[in-house]
Parts: C-alpha cells; structure tokens; sequence
C-alpha cells in the first residue's frame, strides 16, 4: 500500500513541476513589440513619402513659384523617399 502512495505522489510533484515550468517558461518568452511585415513597414513609408510631398506641394503653391515649379518639386521628395 505504502508503495502506491508514493508513485502517486512522485507523479503529483512532476505534474506540479511540469505545469509550473510550462507557465514560467510562457512567460518569460519575449513577445513581439509589433506585428508588422515588411511590407507593411513598406507601405508605411510610402504612404509618409506621399503625405510629405503633399505637404511640400501645399507650401509650394502657397508660395510664389510657378506650377512646374511645383510639380518639380514634389517629384524629387517623392524620388528621394524611393531612394531611402
């Protein structure tokens, strides 16, 4: 009797170690500061490339410079951000 007793308490501590090192080890295992892609980083930087030439064609026209000028303009910011 006394040797049932102590394999079931043998396979309760292992149980208990095992569910308890499973817990730390999900814990301690760093987690994603972000979910993103690389495309999505991509995009990202197109769409802030874009928003900047819009930006710079605002101040542009708000200016004294022809509409070429301009045009010109935005096209080298959007060129540049192609490049980076």
């Amino acid at each position: 009797m006394m040797r049932k007793t102590n394999v079931f308490s043998f396979l309760g501590a292992l149980a208990m170690l095992a569910t308890s090192g499973a817990t730390v080890a999900v814990s301690t295992y760093p987690q994603a500061a972000y979910a993103q892609t690389q495309g999505m980083q991509r995009r990202d930087e197109r769409r802030d490339t874009r928003q900047s030439a819009r930006v710079e064609k605002q101040a542009c026209k708000a200016g004294d410079k022809s509409r070429a000028e301009c045009r010109q303009e935005k096209r080298d910011t959007k060129q540049a951000g192609r490049r980076d």
